[in-house]
């Protein structure tokens, strides 16, 4: 009996990033007796924190975030997709990107993932909260504010949120962070933001300190207190009946009084192939077979994935079974800010949300937290000088 090839994946903890790849591997090896793919899994913290050097030697798929894709080009772990992968398949990826998904894992012109989810922060509420409560869902910051002075908002405060966040703010109000791989913020902007992000934090119950964007939707799903979050990285499970306890509904976020709605930090998970991979013919059928949009907007997104397909999104089945959560966050996907990639970026963003977390809680100088933040950008880019 000949030997099955045999591929393991590395992925994270959530049914959005394990069980739809476990899906989509499980039919392709019923398509493909000879293959046996192994999906594992990491926790939210690891995905985003843990290099990719060591992963690609242990495994041979690895779902990753697009702020990799520097590094990934530098230190050549990562197959160059656009090598191995025919033209017009590449061809309608691009065409049907949500947002900048797939260009952002595109790196000194290498392709190194698919975007097989997307996300950005985007708006959440409990409408029967709004209703028993006689509430309105906000539409302004100004509105904002005042729903929060009623202790019915909550937002992710954990680091790597608030940085996103403080990115966001930025970006919304005339000024994104690092044009061309530089610094590029005034300290007007700067302290600004941080003063923006601090009042509506004083206005949120300390626990969010500790919440990354699952937590916070646990909270308002299966709490009675908590209405409305303005921005966290959107998870469409808990649009769908079942998942949880309630559905929230899903939402583009509030305009920043007359600068426009909140341009957020885009985020989404790539697959990709590591160089060390012994069968990557194989891998690349798998990878080309996940990314398609039919499976996209059926197996994937049927098994809890966020597709990164935009038929999908556009498609009436998977808005209908997700509370619309696709069609009424589509445009705040299509304008979100793409964050730097250099090879040196992930220095920056592993370190910065500590002293902004720092200045929600305790308040001080935010000219100390922007000098810190100055320090931190320099050393990243210094990394791979």
């Amino acid at each position: 009996m000949t030997a099955k090839t045999l591929l393991r994946g590395i992925t994270w903890n959530h049914s959005r990033g394990f069980v739809s790849v476990v899906a989509t591997a499980q039919r392709f090896c019923e398509m493909r007796p000879d293959v046996e793919i192994v999906w594992e899994k990491r926790s939210l913290q690891e995905f985003a924190d843990a290099p990719i050097q060591g992963l690609a030697e242990d495994y041979d798929l690895l779902v990753i975030d697009h702020p990799w894709a520097g590094y990934a080009a530098h230190s050549q772990v990562l197959v160059p997709l656009q090598e191995i992968i025919p033209a017009d398949y590449m061809a309608d990826q691009a065409a049907n990107s949500v947002g900048h998904s797939h260009a952002s894992y595109i790196f000194n012109g290498n392709q190194c993932a698919l975007a097989i989810d997307a996300a950005t922060p985007v708006a959440s509420y409990r409408p029967d909260l709004l209703a028993r409560y006689d509430l309105q869902k906000p539409d302004t910051w100004s509105d904002l504010l005042a729903l929060a002075r009623q202790g019915r908002v909550i937002v992710p405060g954990i680091e790597i949120d608030t940085l996103m966040n403080f990115y966001m703010l930025c970006a919304t109000q005339g000024e994104a962070p690092f044009v061309d791989d530089e610094w590029a913020l005034s300290d007007e902007m700067s302290l600004s933001a941080l003063e923006q992000l601090r009042e509506l934090a004083s206005l949120c119950p300390r626990d969010i300190f500790a919440w990354n964007p699952i937590a916070v939707y646990e909270a308002l799903s299966r709490r009675e207190d908590y209405v409305y979050c303005p921005f966290a990285y959107g998870y469409s499970n808990y649009s769908r009946l079942g998942y949880s306890d309630n559905v929230l509904i899903f939402d583009d976020m509030v305009d920043i009084d007359g600068q426009g709605r909140c341009q957020s930090t885009l985020g989404g998970t790539g697959l990709s192939i590591s160089t060390g991979c012994k069968s990557p013919e194989v891998a690349r059928e798998y990878a080309m077979f996940s990314a398609s949009p039919v499976i996209q907007r059926t197996l994937f997104f049927e098994n809890g994935g966020q597709p990164g397909h935009r038929a999908a999104w556009t498609d009436d089945e998977v808005n209908r079974r997700s509370s619309n959560y696709f069609r009424n966050t589509l445009p705040a996907l299509d304008r979100a800010y793409l964050r730097p990639r250099f090879p040196g970026y992930l220095h920056f963003q592993d370190h910065g949300g500590a002293p902004i977390r720092q200045y929600l809680m305790e308040g001080g100088d935010g000219r100390q937290v922007l000098a810190e933040l100055k320090g931190l950008f320099q050393e990243a880019k210094a990394l791979y000088a």
